[in-house]
């Protein structure tokens, strides 16, 4: 991390607004849950926002940050330092808690998203929140990087995919009757599923050009799925993945992975984010190690409460 500059934060102006009022690049934050209330913080200098925060309030009166989606928490800016970081993070309890909001819960975006996360996580430890969980999410980092290993990597796979008579593909989202063939191919394994399918639908529609569908096929036969989603302009994810596990595609979690660096290089990003490998209350070591061979980077997510 580089020096940050002395800002102090009697240089920073704090605000609340009842709903979101920035276009914000984590688009999942300008998404509101139906019946939730939001307010949205942040702190200026310049009439340039350094600090934000979107925090959804409950009917029963706790907040999170943000509900139904993969992370939320604090997103800065450069030029910060941890005094100012610390007086909002306190502006923002305040303010809730004279609102009569009883808890706030925030997942911290991983340091790939947020490069001051782990400032963030180190001043909410020394504040006095409590951590409830930490998932580990795999990376792979760089754009050279990106297409260094699509070339030295693609002979290969595209020589594998024909000797199999398989083909991969990804295209914007036209219908959903995706979804369901992956909630039963991974019924199947045993696998529950907590996608809240008709909030997707309505991230889809409202935002069409951050969604990808990839497809593993042979001849007229679709043999798997990966869900893929720009959540920054400079990132994809790795959000939902379905195989079935009836039909013959050996290799078709690498195929389809292979897919997703080609979609990353189309659209230019910085990173691709493969996501957590977790069983609830231990590791799930096996696609850890699957994982490995396609991430170069592993940064922590992590998620903290405070009960006013």
């Amino acid at each position: 991390m580089k020096a940050l500059k002395n800002d102090t934060p009697d240089s920073l102006r704090f605000k609340a607004f009842e709903s979101s009022q920035l276009d914000k690049d984590y688009f999942l934050a300008n998404i509101p849950v139906n019946g939730l209330q939001y307010v949205h913080f942040e702190d200026q200098k310049k009439g340039k926002v350094k600090i934000w925060i979107t925090v959804a309030i409950t009917l029963d009166q706790h907040g999170v940050s943000l509900p139904s989606s993969p992370f939320g928490g604090f997103w800065c800016e450069k030029g910060l330092n941890s005094t100012a970081l610390e007086t909002f993070i306190d502006l923002v309890t305040e303010y809730l808690k004279a609102k009569g909001v009883k808890s706030l819960t925030i997942v911290q975006a991983p340091k790939n998203y947020e490069p001051y996360s782990d400032l963030v996580n180190y001043l909410l430890f020394k504040l006095g929140w409590n951590l409830k969980n930490v998932l580990s999410h795999q990376f792979y980092t760089g754009s050279k990087r990106i297409e260094k290993y699509l070339l030295a990597e693609g002979p290969r796979i595209r020589e594998k995919l024909k000797a199999s008579g398989l083909k991969t593909s990804h295209h914007s989202i036209s219908n959903f009757e995706f979804l369901k063939k992956i909630k039963v191919w991974n019924s199947e394994k045993g696998y529950k599923s907590s996608i809240n399918e008709d909030y997707l639908v309505q991230q889809v529609s409202r935002y069409p050009e951050r969604y990808f569908l990839l497809k593993l096929e042979k001849g007229d036969q679709v043999l798997g799925f990966v869900l893929a989603v720009l959540l920054t302009t400079n990132s994809i994810y790795y959000f939902l993945s379905g195989l079935d596990s009836r039909k013959e595609s050996k290799g078709g979690g690498d195929f389809l992975l292979f897919e997703l660096f080609s979609l990353a290089r189309e659209q230019k990003v910085d990173f691709i984010d493969l996501g957590s490998s977790d069983l609830g209350d231990r590791a799930n070591l096996s696609l850890m190690f699957f994982k490995a061979r396609f991430s170069n980077d592993i940064s922590n997510k992590m998620s903290w409460i405070k009960e006013f």
